[in-house]
């Protein structure tokens, strides 16, 4: 049996990862009073029983969690920003890259993604892969998320009756702490210009990247974009990149298309005459934005199937 520590089990993502892992059989989850989660001693003492700790923490309280961890033998899920760049973390995308699912599965350190750059890299990973798009390109990302996405100081001025009217743009400064982890993991030589926002809904997620035909190193139709989507994520376990005559199809698409659930959709848009396409990332913030990243990397780092206890 795996022996489990949710250090921030009581904070959003911790419950929703608890959800996930409740009548586990494989797993014992190791849980603090009250009391006992602000006592130091008692989160060390718990940080070095576990076989798998998941920090679910701000950035600061995780590297300073991951420093009481002696044991050479606990593994770590970080679900904060802290160490989504870092040299000796793996960083937890399955579907990053060819070989990912099974560096998480041998890793020591694991680095869970965010939710805006789990859309982002999963839309324009594989096209920089395949050079398709220069690392030199600046891209454009708008994105709205439901308010979970937030934090706890805004799920609480949402839930206290301050909700805005249709949606809330923010990281105005164009400084978001997920931008480094995009330009990296994408493999980006420029930042690229990341416009977030929050709806009036608790959870969901869309991610936009919008494409011009300027953009590429050679002439592509919308059926070579999706060849190449379908192609990098055809063994993924929790992303499906839709149909192209799906997509064209579609007039309209709902942030909640992927809510409550730890799948996300891939959808490629555009107009041929005029060589622009939008790609799209359907998913739910806490889902495999989250909770169900999360999920899904224990499962992978304790050898279980790896989408067992998700919601697909």
């Amino acid at each position: 049996m795996t022996a489990l520590f949710i250090d921030g089990g009581a904070g959003t993502t911790g419950l929703e990862i608890r959800e996930r892992l409740a009548n586990r059989p494989e797993f014992s989850i190791i849980t603090l009073s009250e009391e006992d989660r602000k006592d130091r001693k008692a989160r060390e003492e718990a940080l070095n029983q576990a076989d798998i700790v998941i920090l679910c923490l701000p950035d600061d309280a995780a590297k300073e969690a991951v420093s009481m961890v002696k044991n050479p033998k606990t593994r770590i899920v970080d679900a904060s920003t802290a160490h989504r760049t870092a040299k000796d973390w793996v960083y937890g995308l399955p579907e990053l890259t060819k070989g990912q699912k099974e560096r998480i599965q041998s890793a020591r350190f694991v680095a869970n993604p965010g939710c805006y750059p789990s859309g982002f890299l999963s839309l324009v990973r594989p096209l920089t892969e395949t050079a398709l798009i220069s690392d030199q390109q600046l891209l454009t990302v708008h994105a709205v998320s439901g308010y979970s996405g937030g934090g706890r100081k805004m799920i609480e001025a949402y839930e206290s009756g301050t909700k805005p009217s249709a949606f809330k743009g923010y990281g105005l400064s164009l400084k978001h702490k997920h931008i480094p982890e995009m330009q990296h993991h994408a493999g980006l030589t420029m930042p690229p210009i990341f416009s977030p926002a929050v709806s009036p809904c608790y959870r969901g997620m869309l991610v936009h990247v919008p494409l011009s035909a300027g953009l590429f190193s050679q002439k592509v139709t919308l059926e070579d974009i999706h060849h190449i989507l379908a192609a990098h994520h055809q063994d993924s376990a929790t992303i499906r990149v839709k149909p192209l005559s799906e997509s064209q199809d579609m007039t309209q698409i709902e942030i909640e298309h992927c809510a409550n659930s730890d799948r996300m959709e891939l959808f490629v848009f555009g107009n041929e005459s005029t060589g622009q396409i939008l790609l799209v990332a359907a998913l739910d913030n806490l889902g495999k934005g989250a909770a169900g990243a999360a999920v899904q990397n224990i499962n992978l780092m304790s050898g279980c199937p790896e989408t067992r206890g998700l919601r697909l």
